[in-house]
């Protein structure tokens, strides 16, 4: 026997006992490792002074580690309950190896992929994957050709398909599973990981990631896999079951005060919002064209950007607006989605959280302006040049009160065309000829349309504005979408119909939200610009502060002629600056503006508070609400509650019995005009 000087046998070192889980366990490790080293990245870019700080910048990193760790346990327990459950017999055949080493490969890829697209979605959004991103993934068509034209996608997925071939490899060759692990010992290996994922997600829930009152900071420890989760599964929430309430007759007696001015009167019952609105029968019906842009914010605008020394995007809208135009200064987009502009600019319902009432399944018999219009005797058509099935415009339009929807298939002789369809010049030439048509029958007539030029990949037309088209930019789409509404104006005042129509500039939403609070209102200032020579004599300027949920309001107002409805919004000409309001949504927050105090709603009924001036931007978290939140966090509590409870029980529309026949003198065959015996759209029209 060999012994040691001492006298003593040497002790053998034990070998390692063989694992199952050393491979997932390492690529979680680097998961977690590559998120933060994304929300590093994150921070450098995009933080502000007021992230980096040391309390917040502590809570933000931890929380952030546990929002990782969560997912990281999340997405690769499937691997291991398969590496476990397999056998000893397994490990050594190719079949084995080949099906390990391609999944591998295949979901770093994707992974790697993700952390991609997640750091260019926050450099455009300054948010980790939300709705919008959930939203994008219906229409994969206009979404895959914007991201090919504006990211480096090639570039992107070659460097994915390397790492996720280096990750694949390395993972193999050190830590590969070994056989000879006890059945046993797999089973409580398995057990204890599914308690870790149980538990880091509960503490996820717990915590909902949120460092505090700040946007920013949240969207920086959150995680873009927990965010697009959380706007997939409140796609279609409960109301009452995320968001404060009161007693129903409560809800609704407030949300009625907080709708009516002086001289409306309620004629439904206590739990409606249903009123008369007063006006002049005798008045003439004035037609209505209602051009929708593609967040063309009030940022761009020369006259409301306070664009000092520098040159404005906007020349041709400025001058219409100083020389003849009613312009609305303050005024607030509901959302910050095409979706969220068309529900609260046509239908003036607030943005309730959860999806647009046009994407969802209750949204046949909704009031609208079309609706109303359409009562008192409009022909009613929606002009869009993209696909009408996008966002659900399609059948919103044609069951709301639109009799004709006109679409991209319907365009013919197109001048150019970019991801999302027709270009402004197009829609616009195309309005002209409706117009032109429908007044020809002599029937009032109202065009509402939505414009998709001034979108990524910001592709327009040679020729029209001195910036060549290959210089893609933002501030250039602006220009040329300035340019063609110019055009359109110039040209429309050579139509008969000219003196008789109300014509609506208005932004469905800013270019992008930043700023610290929940919902950042500021970047969801928009403009509304209304051309209207027989209502509108001389060029005036609206200081009142409201949101899109005023404008249909407004515009009827303008027309003057009575009419019943249960909008949400008020005529901004007759709301004194006491009772002006904004209400707001952003992802899954509501909101109320007014009265120089903001009051927010997040899931799970969190609940923020800001003091600041709108106009100079400047707000102040509130660690306790005073009275005047208080008061605004009751009648945004009573609005959003009541509007909830009248989409669900399909009530956001008239009684049948109040419904009204369309007056007309002319042949009822307009609304099936042929998009043949139209006149070019190009023709005499926007042609340079």
């Amino acid at each position: 026997m060999e012994c040691s000087p001492c006298g003593v046998s040497p002790s053998k070192t034990p070998a390692p006992r063989p694992s199952r889980f050393h491979s997932i366990f390492w690529q979680a490790a680097l998961y977690v490792a590559l998120s933060l080293a994304l929300r590093v990245l994150l921070l450098v870019k995009f933080g502000t002074d007021a992230e980096r700080a040391g309390a917040r910048l502590v809570a933000m990193f931890a929380l952030g580690l546990l929002g990782d760790v969560a997912v990281a346990a999340c997405i690769f327990l499937p691997g291991v309950a398969w590496t476990a459950i397999a056998r000893d017999a397994w490990l050594s055949r190719r079949w084995w190896r080949t099906f390990q080493v391609s999944w591998m490969w295949l979901w770093w890829f994707l992974a790697l992929l993700l952390l991609g697209a997640e750091y260019f979605f926050f450099e455009e959004y300054l948010s980790r994957f939300n709705t919008v991103a959930v939203d994008y993934l219906h229409y994969w068509t206009e979404v895959a050709g914007n991201i090919g034209e504006m990211y480096p996608l090639k570039r992107m997925t070659a460097a994915a398909a390397l790492g996720a071939a280096g990750v694949a490899a390395l993972m193999w060759k050190v830590a590969p599973p070994r056989a000879g692990v006890p059945v046993r010992r797999r089973a409580w290996g398995f057990a204890a990981w599914c308690v870790c994922a149980a538990a880091a997600v509960f503490a996820v829930r717990t915590s909902g990631l949120r460092v505090g009152p700040e946007r920013l900071a949240n969207e920086l420890a959150s995680n873009g896999l927990v965010g697009g989760t959380v706007a997939m599964l409140t796609r279609d929430l409960e109301y009452a079951a995320f968001f404060p309430t009161t007693d129903r007759a409560t809800a609704y007696a407030r949300a009625r005060e907080a709708v009516v001015l002086p001289g409306e009167t309620f004629i439904g019952p206590t739990d409606s919002i249903l009123r008369r609105i007063p006006g002049d029968a005798s008045r003439p019906r004035q037609n209505v064209v209602v051009l929708i842009e593609e967040s063309l914010g009030s940022e761009f605008w020369g006259c409301l950007s306070g664009r000092s020394g520098r040159k404005s995007l906007t020349p041709e809208l400025d001058r219409l607006a100083s020389g003849e135009g009613l312009l609305f200064t303050h005024l607030y987009a509901d959302g910050n989605r095409t979706i969220r502009g068309l529900e609260a600019v046509l239908a003036s319902f607030p943005p309730l959280p959860g999806d647009s009432i046009l994407a969802r399944s209750r949204t046949q018999g909704c009031e609208t302006l079309a609706e109303v219009l359409h009562r008192d005797g409009y022909a009613t058509t929606f002009v869009y040049p993209g696909n009408g099935w996008f966002d659900g415009l399609r059948d919103f339009a044609l069951n709301n009160g639109w009799e004709r929807m006109i679409e991209r298939k319907d365009f013919t002789d197109v001048a150019f065309e970019t991801t999302w369809g027709a270009s402004n010049e197009d829609l616009y030439g195309r309005v002209l000829a409706e117009a032109r048509a429908m007044h020809a029958t002599g029937r009032p007539f109202f065009i509402s349309t939505m414009s998709v030029s001034n979108h990524q990949p910001f592709t327009y037309p040679a020729g029209r504005i001195a910036e060549p088209p290959d210089k893609r930019s933002r501030k250039n789409a602006v220009k040329y979408v300035d340019w063609a509404l110019g055009k359109f104006f110039a040209a429309a005042k050579n139509e008969p119909f000219w003196k008789d129509t109300i014509f609506v500039v208005v932004a469905d939403h800013g270019a992008r939200v930043y700023g610290a609070q929940t919902i950042p209102i500021h970047s969801y200032e928009v403009p509304l610009l209304i051309i209207a020579p027989g209502a509108v004599p001389a060029p005036g300027r609206v200081e009142t502060i409201g949101c899109q949920l005023d404008v249909a309001p407004t515009i009827l107002g303008l027309i003057g002629r009575p009419y019943e409805s249960t909008f949400f919004g008020r005529d901004l000409r007759r709301t004194p600056p006491e009772r002006a309001r904004a209400f707001l949504n952003n992802n899954r927050s509501v909101g109320i503006y007014g009265q120089q105090r903001l009051v927010t709603f997040g899931l799970n009924k969190v609940l923020d508070a800001y003091a600041g001036d709108i106009l100079g931007r400047k707000f102040t978290s509130l660690p306790k609400l005073d009275a005047t939140s208080l008061s605004l966090a009751a009648e945004a509590t009573a609005v959003f509650q009541t509007a909830d409870d009248l989409y669900m029980n399909h009530r956001y529309a008239l009684p049948a019995a109040r419904a009204v026949e369309p007056q007309t003198n002319a042949p009822a065959a307009i609304r099936h005009l042929s998009a043949v015996s139209l006149a070019s759209p190009r023709a005499g029209v926007l042609s340079r």
